[in-house]
């Protein structure tokens, strides 16, 4: 695990199409590819999942690369370590900040996994060969809703999750259920609601969603447990998990019966497979949520969407769902609603180098001595 240098590449790209919330319109992502690499050549990619500006977190891509470039890098440096699981407790000494840290965590995962010859999923403890795909539809119209959905079907995808407001729900899923009546469908909003929509969100229970997801304040454990009290729609929690104990306690207050996990919002890998490994012990379902990602995140959440508790079809959609061309070789694809989990070793992807000059935008390297 002797590192020999790290670099940070900022990098911006199209979407094939805007991505829409009540939060907010996303049509060129711009991101942060972090490449690690050890004394004997070997390399480990990571991402940084915050967006250019503050919808989603407090986090955004100035930010993140604040903390990595001044902070993280430079603990890196002080402090060598061995395993990556020590980059999560080294980082602790930090607040919040959890995608920043997740960019650089990840990537010591996937070399520290070619550095052990295994894929990225069996070192993490995975078990499935193939994890099946969800997508989101994420528009401002119904017509062109419909539209989404029934290309995504086509493209086999197993689950479809649509962005709802109280600007645009129940006559919404409505006109959706009226053309799918048995399509398995989820609603994220994206903390849209109050308990002042109590009745509201009860009569979202009409559609038989699969959840709701996040229909409270982003920060909000013990109104979510009043709501799931008052409504048959099993909630989930996203935005509201930014940790382990946030877990625990949701559990324990009965705030969701499912929760969504997110590498970047969690802070990395260890977490997030400690978070799975509590929910599947207390029989509480889990999925693999999405942040417009580019492959290199794409790859990290196949792996772990790879482990026994992520029952639910996550976030994971193929490459082409977003870009006219990704930044790693092979892109994921979707294969009758699945996504084969890679065999060779670290996350299974390669950097497309290619690419990833054509869509960079500044760098920065850090030598280690």
């Amino acid at each position: 695990m002797k590192i020999a240098s790290i670099e940070l590449f900022v990098i911006q790209m199209p979407l094939k199409s805007p991505f829409l919330t009540h939060l907010g319109a996303v049509n060129n992502r711009e991101g942060i590819i972090v490449k690690v690499t050890n004394s004997d050549g070997l390399s480990g990619f990571g991402e940084g999942v915050a967006f250019s500006t503050p919808w989603y977190t407090e986090e955004t891509v100035a930010t993140s690369l604040h903390m990595l470039t001044d902070i993280l890098i430079p603990l890196l440096q002080e402090y060598p370590i061995d395993h990556p699981e020590e980059a999560s407790h080294l980082f602790s000494c930090i607040r919040r900040n959890n995608m920043a840290k997740a960019a650089l965590e990840t990537a010591l995962w996937d070399l520290y996994a070619k550095a052990n010859k295994k894929p990225l999923s069996k070192i993490l403890g995975g078990t499935r060969p193939v994890i099946a795909s969800g997508v989101v539809v994420a528009t401002d119209s119904t017509v062109k809703a419909l539209r989404q959905i029934e290309q995504y079907l086509i493209e086999g995808y197993q689950r479809i999750k649509v962005k709802i407001n109280p600007n645009q729900d129940y006559s919404f899923l409505a006109e959706i259920r009226r053309h799918y009546p048995e399509l398995p469908i989820m609603a994220d909003a994206n903390s849209a609601y109050s308990l002042k929509d109590l009745d509201r969100l009860k009569a979202l229970d009409d559609f038989n969603l699969i959840m709701i997801e996040q229909p409270l304040a982003h920060d909000d454990i013990i109104e979510h447990a009043q709501l799931q009290k008052e409504i048959r729609t099993p909630i989930c929690l996203d935005e509201s998990i930014v940790t382990f104990e946030d877990a625990r306690k949701a559990i324990e207050f009965g705030s969701c019966k499912v929760i969504n996990i997110k590498v970047g919002r969690i802070g990395g890998l260890y977490e997030a497979k400690r978070i799975h490994d509590y929910c599947f012990e207390k029989g509480l379902p889990v999925w693999c949520g999405g942040m417009i990602e580019f492959g290199i995140s794409r790859a990290h959440n196949i792996a772990l969407a790879s482990l026994p508790g992520f029952s639910i079809p996550g976030d994971i959609s193929a490459s082409s769902r977003f870009w006219e061309e990704d930044i790693i070789s092979p892109e994921v694809i979707v294969e009758n609603g699945f996504i084969h989990v890679p065999l060779n070793s670290g996350i299974g992807y390669e950097m497309n180098e290619k690419r990833l000059q054509e869509v960079l935008l500044t760098k920065r390297t850090f030598t280690f001595s």
